[in-house]
């Protein structure tokens, strides 16, 4: 726990029972979580000063992955110290967890009636729109906030991004780390050591560009063997078994930077098109279960785990992926206030940060491409005026969406079979 510690000390209990309710009722992404941790926080225990709650909203914002997840352990490790983050992380991330897993039984396996197929196929539709204004709400506070000089630059990061991520999505992950390479080389701040507290960034370069030898496993064959020692599940000959499970859920956990959304590329690559864990429809229908349940959505992984191999694998995409989150707050927590002022970091995340930006809204290309039916491109449409036009909720737009569909399959339209 650190020097300047809470000014008064809840219990792991009083974690517990309020990390718990915020992970249970944090529907509508990272701005209804951080609204939710501020209240209690700040506002109504006093546990952290407003100083406290802002570095900590800016430290995570700077890590790869859920934010708002972080952002939760961060709060947590301060007030309680390892074990207060490990509880208030688990008890943030476990509700909607439960939830997605539920739902995924009933939306990606058996056969549900139409019209339960309908209001799947009605969300997912309205998912491409969801993300062109995930994307869009990234890309408008960068594009504020630099300068004339800089805007050609962060252009460039955002469109080659979205190109690559409508058209080859495997690829997006070098991308983002390239857009943050040239961005440190253009500031000249590409030599000299980077420091201890930026080790994650060199880890995912690293993970990320690494390249096999022939006939040598895949880095996600290794880490599965590391986390289930002994198990037989995990088989270099089998290119969609456990390992890549795990090097997917890796992607998601340790490499996104700019928000949850842009894990979808990532994830619809590797589940639809290379491993054909799900068709292009169940994928749509697991993006907008993750949207329309509580907590991050970097939980979507576990439908797409449970997809793939069941409630085991659900669960084991869930772990490997959030994983990552409590490790960069458990190892590199009290280095956060030198990350605030290291200039490489913050250079490296400008430019990784607008081609995050690019990639979200390149992704609703792709997803485009998930729709089979007439009437779902009419759902679509509505989707795109509520919410870029008429600026309404995530949540509320998916479940009309969804109504909107279940009604479609009442009245006789086409339902095609997942």
């Amino acid at each position: 726990m650190p020097a300047d510690g809470p000014r008064t000390e809840p219990s792991l209990a009083e974690i517990a029972r309020q990390w718990g309710r915020i992970g249970g009722v944090g529907f509508g992404g990272p701005p209804a979580h951080i609204a939710l941790l501020r209240e209690l926080c700040v506002e109504r225990r006093q546990w952290l000063t407003d100083a406290n709650f802002e570095r900590a909203v800016a430290a995570t914002n700077l890590l790869p992955g859920p934010a708002s997840t972080q952002l939760a352990i961060y709060c947590a490790w301060r007030l309680r110290g390892p074990e207060g983050a490990v509880l208030g992380g688990l008890c943030f991330i476990l509700p909607g967890l439960a939830l997605i897993l539920a739902l995924s039984a009933l939306f990606l396996s058996g056969s549900p009636p139409p019209w339960l197929r309908g209001a799947g196929l009605g969300a997912g539709a309205a998912v491409a729109a969801v993300a062109v204004r995930a994307g869009l709400g990234v890309a408008g506070p960068i594009w504020r906030r630099v300068t004339g000089g800089e805007r050609p630059r962060v252009l460039a990061y955002g469109l080659v991004a979205a190109a690559v991520a409508a058209t080859a999505a495997p690829a997006l992950v070098l991308v983002l780390l390239a857009c943050g390479a040239v961005e440190l080389t253009w500031r000249g701040l590409g030599r000299g050591p980077i420091g201890v507290h930026a080790w994650p960034l060199l880890a995912a370069s690293r993970l990320a560009g690494a390249r096999r030898l022939p006939g040598a496993p895949h880095a996600g064959s290794s880490l599965a063997r590391w986390l289930l020692p002994g198990t037989r599940l995990v088989a270099v000959s089998d290119p969609g078994g456990v390992g890549a499970l795990v090097w997917t859920a890796l992607k998601v956990g340790a490499l996104a930077f700019g928000g949850g959304f842009v894990i979808v590329p990532l994830m619809q690559s590797d589940a639809v098109n290379t491993y054909h864990w799900m068709t292009d429809g169940q994928f749509l229908n697991a993006v907008a279960l993750g949207q329309i349940t509580p907590g991050p959505v970097t939980q979507t992984v576990a439908a797409v785990g449970y997809a793939a191999g069941g409630l085991a694998w659900g669960l084991l995409a869930a772990v490997v992926a959030f994983a990552p989150s409590f490790g960069f707050i458990l190892l590199g927590a009290a280095r956060f206030e030198r990350l605030l002022a290291d200039e490489r970091v913050l250079g490296f995340l400008a430019g990784a940060s607008p081609a995050a930006a690019g990639a979200i809204i390149g992704s609703s290309v792709a997803l485009a491409t998930g729709i089979a039916e007439t009437w779902q491109y009419v759902v679509l449409a509505a989707a795109g005026i509520a919410l870029l036009a008429l600026n309404r909720g995530v949540v509320s737009t998916l479940l009309l969406a969804g109504a909107a569909g279940a009604l479609a399959g009442l009245l006789g339209a086409p339902i095609p079979r997942a």
